[in-house]
Parts: structure tokens; C-alpha cells; sequence
């Protein structure tokens, strides 16, 4: 089954071209339109600007994945929708106008080309991303238990996934999402959005022991996260430190991605070893931490756990990952009604 997925959930607009056989995914094309020079200055997603941007870009983004799909592409869409057996796309979670851009647009192709469409669960799209280069590839790995920490700018997520598509939360963030928390920190440092990536690049030139950042619920006898309290912390050392010079700014940052990567190993290596699980899928755009990924491997080899990554490119949003969650729920018959398929901001599991 070759799927058109289209992605648009947050800021990045996404279309890709997936192949599904059996339990193996191919992806063919994974185009992606980003939106961080347009949000840079205000130091996160703006949903008015991004669903806007979406729409600008929604036609180009779709046409750039036929052409990486298909080299014979010669940019009529109608003749090589005969390549195309559905439509995959996010309806769920994210943000509510910007989701509405891409289920749109795929509402519309699914209509003009008569093709069944496939709404996805954008945090399903997040665990199954780990079926292409990952080292999984075969979607029978998730006929036995395994767990999957989802850590991104709008979710942090601890989910048991008993077998495909039946799922329980665990845990999850009870304010700022790990994400979000990596962004504001940045901006309080004054470091460039996404603030992920700058404070992991600020981090190499400090030392992580250099302050002590508070970690919140790492002893609750839950598996729920909080992370706006090691937020507020970098504020008031901030405040109370000397700013501009190049340790002030580093060492911060060292110490608080050290923070973060501990509460999200402590809280998952812990849930694993309640419930018994032997392999963690870490997914979602912080996954793509190097630090994190580190933590991980290194807690997991002392507990005889297996950690599952997807590859840096498929860690953040991408439509990729959602024709792979779309494949797997296509195989079962799990078709969308065109006309009552609607995007929601929130999703139960």
C-alpha cells in the first residue's frame, strides 16, 4: 500500500510518500517546510502565524514529496494519483487551526482522486517512526509489550503499549512539556529558538554540575513529569548571577540538560522496571538530544533494558511518521469518513 501522509500539526508542514508490505515500511519521500526563521523572534509557535504558513506552503510541500516519490513527476498530480492507494493524515493532537490546514487539504485530495482517507494520531506517528531506521523495521515487534516515552515541545508522555493500538498512559507532564521547558530556558538565556538545540550546543562548553537544579517529582510514586519548577530556577539564576560571560551561559545550560535528561531516564528506567518491560522507545523532537540518547543507552545497559531511537531526521515532526501510523491502521480497514473526520487539539488514548 503506497500512502500520501500530510503533516501539520504544530509548525512544521510536512507531506511524505510511504510504501507499507506486510509488517515493513518504506519511506520514498519525507518533505518537510520549516517554519523557525518566522517564529524565531518570538521564541516559540505563534498558531495564528504557523497556520497561516501552512497554508502558503501546504500545495508546494505535497508537490516536492510526489517529485522525490516519483522522478517521472512532471507536476500533474491528477495522473500520478494512480500511484497513491490512500491518504494518511494528522487530525490529532496539536494545534486546532493548524491541523485543520492539512486535513483540509487531504480531505480534498481524498475526494478528488476517490482514495480512502486515514486520520492519524500524531503521537501514534511519534512511536511507529521507530519502524524505519531504527533497527526495529518490523512492525511484529509490537505484538509483545514495550514502552514509549513521547518528549516534544507540546507533550511528555509515558505510554505502555500492551500491543498495537491498545495503549495505557502512565504518566505525563503536569505543566510545561520537557520541549517547552528547553525553549523558555532558552530564551531566558537569551539563546536562539528552538531552544533545544541551542542550549544542548551551549551545554558542550559547561560543566553540568555547576549549579544544582531542582528535580521535580523524581521520587513521586507516580510516573507523572513537572518541569515549569526547573524553569523558574534558570530564571532566578539568572537574576542573581552575573550575566554575559561565555561559562555564565554555558554552565547553566549544562546543568539544567542534565536535569531534564535525568528526570526523563529516572521516570521511564522506573516505569520499564514495574511493569516489566524490556524494550523503551524514546521518540519526539527532544529524543533527538545527544545527552538524552547517552542517559538512555547507559541506564539501560545497567538494568539489561533495550532503548529504541527513531534516526535524527524522523525525531521531530514529519509526515514520514504519520504514513507509517497510517499504513498500520490501513492494513486493519480503519478507514475515515471524508465528510466526518474532524481535527481535535486533544486526543484520548
Amino acid at each position: 500500500m503506497t500512502i500520501l501522509a500530510i503533516e501539520t500539526s504544530c509548525d512544521e508542514t510536512g507531506a511524505a510518500v510511504v510504501e507499507g508490505c506486510g509488517n515493513r515500511v518504506k519511506i520514498f519521500s519525507n518533505a518537510v517546510g520549516s517554519q523557525i526563521k518566522i517564529h524565531q523572534r518570538y521564541g516559540g509557535v505563534v498558531p495564528e502565524l504557523a497556520a497561516r504558513r501552512h497554508a502558503e506552503m501546504i500545495v508546494s510541500v505535497i508537490e516536492k514529496a510526489l517529485n522525490q516519490a516519483f522522478p517521472n513527476y512532471d507536476g500533474d498530480a491528477q495522473i500520478f494519483a494512480k500511484n497513491i492507494d490512500a491518504i494518511a493524515v494528522t487530525n490529532a493532537p496539536g494545534l486546532i487551526i493548524a491541523l485543520l490546514v492539512g486535513l483540509e487539504a487531504a480531505k480534498s485530495l481524498a475526494f478528488a482522486w476517490s482514495k480512502p482517507l486515514i486520520g492519524v494520531n500524531h503521537l501514534e506517528g511519534h512511536i511507529y517512526s521507530v519502524l524505519a531506521e531504527s533497527g526495529i523495521q518490523d512492525a511484529s515487534f509490537f505484538n509483545s509489550p514495550s514502552l514509549a516515552l513521547i518528549v516534544s515541545g507540546g507533550h511528555t508522555e509515558l505510554i505502555l503499549i500492551h500491543k498495537y493500538g491498545d495503549y495505557q498512559v502512565l504518566g505525563r507532564t503536569r505543566d510545561d512539556a520537557a520541549g517547552e521547558a528547553f525553549d523558555k530556558a532558552a530564551k531566558i538565556l537569551s539563546l536562539p529558538y528552538p531552544g533545544g538545540p541551542a542550549i544542548s550546543k551551549a551545554a558542550i562548553e559547561g560543566l553540568a554540575d555547576a549549579h544544582k537544579m531542582p528535580l521535580a517529582m523524581l521520587n513521586s510514586k507516580d510516573f507523572d513529569f513537572s518541569f515549569a519548577g526547573i524553569k523558574t530556577h534558570v530564571l532566578n539564576l539568572v537574576k542573581e548571577l552575573k550575566r554575559g560571560s561565555v561559562p555564565f551561559i554555558a554552565n547553566i545550560a549544562a546543568s539544567f540538560q542534565e536535569a531534564i535528561c535525568d528526570i526523563l531516564v529516572a521516570k521511564t528506567i522506573a516505569a520499564a522496571l514495574h511493569h516489566r518491560i524490556k524494550s523503551i522507545i524514546i521518540t519526539g523532537g527532544v529524543s533527538a538530544n545527544a545527552r538524552l540518547r547517552e542517559k538512555f543507552q547507559e541506564a539501560a545497559q545497567i538494568e539489561n533494558l533495550n532503548c529504541h531511537f527513531p534516526s535524527l531526521e524522523l525525531s521531530g515532526d514529519n509526515a514520514a511518521m504519520i504514513g507509517i501510523a497510517g499504513y498500520l491502521k490501513a492494513r486493519s480497514n480503519k478507514f475515515d469518513d471524508i465528510f466526518k473526520l474532524k481535527a481535535m487539539p486533544k486526543i484520548k488514548w
